[in-house]
């Protein structure tokens, strides 16, 4: 089996390559395009996404090419000669416009701008979508999480759990959503995160007796040791086991860093743990919980008062669950001049035409309060109307405004870039900037996303014209 290679141009669907060689044969080379990239619902039944993905994108747009090996299996699927020799000098030299990575973002709002000519623009669709829907999906389902924990440590724990390789942006998504660190070691030394981890079952199955698989681990890592209880009788054994060691370790000069609970009831079990670690004088020995937490999960927990101080998360993570992806979809906006869009019965499908930009307009408490959806080239507008309602409107001039959109690759060359830890803190920052009647899990307020008056006209026009052709 071959090694996998993410640069190849093969990484895109079959179709991307046909419409790619219609444009080459038929003279359209030259071609200009406009593409949007946008959602049309919040994950979870949620009112807020978390927008991931943007860095690992740009790279793999970048290094994008068709080598020899992508070359020959095109020709053995009948590709034209021509178009496969146009392939092998082929480079992204198109430009993409962006919201920030870990940005707080709403349906329906073009996040992502891709121009060149319509061959370039084409053949990253597929990308784009795969790594963008996937990375914001997971960095949601994060920040849910990061919403009810609090200041409590988040660790992801799916890499056993994840859909193949996904595993490996999963774990970076969830960084970005607000997790502290991972076990997934891979993705830690490619995106310089923490990795963190304790021990299984089958460390303490290997030995005679219980103690003694503590006994060994704390030996080896005196400072930094967290001891599994659950394995035989967690309340019975499995606690005073573990603070036998830890008084063992105070001995020595050092100190066990937490136990974790892994099965049963949590909320009963980490409370009495606590009431032994502590009648021992081991108020600083952590207790961490793991086994299929979600954040109703974890929210429930500590509505019971639940003594954590770190989860340990893993299938519901990585996997998304409870969503089976982001519908972000990529829209052609404009062919050279010529705004275009996607008409459809499905009145939700219709997409917007021309080349936009996003505004956000925040209240006095520099809470978010609306996003303003308007032409490029128009003025800021002061009213915005719903994309598909237009008598739900509102006044927006008693409220600041700033651009969320920017430009991040000019030619193929990437602009900006944030390292992981700033994007994670930014989603943090902006998402305290959210109201919280829209971070609410239940029946989330929706929040105000509108297009302005000219984009409105624009359309209205457009969409006319195409119903009578």
């Amino acid at each position: 089996m071959l090694p996998i290679n993410i640069n190849s141009g093969l990484y895109t669907d079959h179709y991307e390559l046909t419409m790619a060689q219609g444009y080459f044969l038929t003279g359209k080379n030259d071609t200009t395009a406009n593409f949007d990239y946008f959602f049309r619902k919040n994950p979870y039944g949620g009112g807020f996404t978390v927008f991931a993905g943007l860095d690992n994108l740009l790279e793999f747009i970048r290094d994008y090419r068709f080598n020899e090996e992508d070359c020959r299996y095109l020709k053995s699927k009948g590709f034209n000669n021509k178009f496969i020799e146009y392939l092998r000098g082929f480079r992204f030299r198109g430009n993409i416009h962006s919201v920030r990575e870990g940005e707080i973002v709403f349906a329906g709002e073009p996040l992502l701008r891709v121009e060149g000519n319509i061959i370039e623009t084409q053949l990253i669709e597929s990308l784009i979508l795969n790594i963008i829907n996937f990375q914001s999906l997971i960095a949601t389902k994060a920040a849910r999480m990061r919403l009810v924990a609090g200041d409590r440590l988040l660790v992801d724990f799916g890499l056993r759990r994840a859909q193949g390789l996904g595993a490996i942006h999963a774990s970076r998504a969830a960084i970005i959503g607000g997790f502290n660190g991972s076990s997934n070691t891979f993705s830690a030394s490619r995106f310089g995160f923490e990795s963190t981890g304790t021990m299984a079952h089958s460390w303490v199955q290997s030995f005679d007796r219980e103690i003694n698989a503590f006994r060994e681990y704390a030996g080896l890592y005196p400072d930094s040791s967290i001891l599994l209880v659950d394995t035989y009788d967690t309340l019975k054994q499995g606690v005073p086991n573990a603070i036998t060691v830890a008084k063992e370790l105070e001995n020595e000069g050092h100190r066990l860093i937490g136990i974790r609970l892994d099965s049963g009831d949590l909320a009963y079990m980490s409370k009495e743990a606590r009431k032994m670690l502590n009648r021992e004088g081991l108020k600083y020995v952590k207790i961490v919980v793991s086994n299929q937490l979600d954040e109703y999960l974890i929210k429930s927990l500590l509505d019971q008062d639940a003594p954590v101080d770190s989860f340990g998360v893993g299938t519901s993570l990585v996997t998304g669950m409870g969503e089976g992806a982001l519908d972000g979809v990529y829209k052609l906006a404009q062919i050279d001049d010529h705004p275009s869009m996607k008409v459809s019965d499905n009145i939700s499908k219709t997409s917007l035409p021309g080349v936009k930009k996003i505004y956000r307009f925040v209240n006095g408490e520099k809470l978010f309060y609306a996003d303003a959806i308007e032409l490029a080239d128009s003025r800021v507008p002061h009213q915005i109307y719903h994309p598909h309602h237009p008598e739900k409107n509102c006044k927006l001039e008693e409220y600041s405004h700033t651009p969320l959109v920017e430009k991040v690759m000019d030619k193929g060359n990437i602009l900006t870039s944030m390292s992981l830890d700033e994007a994670a803190k930014y989603a943090a920052d902006r998402l305290v900037q959210v109201p919280e009647e829209t971070k609410r899990f239940d029946n989330p307020h929706i929040y105000k996303v509108g297009i302005g008056k000219e984009l409105m006209d624009l359309r209205n026009n457009l969409k006319d014209k195409i119903w009578k052709r």
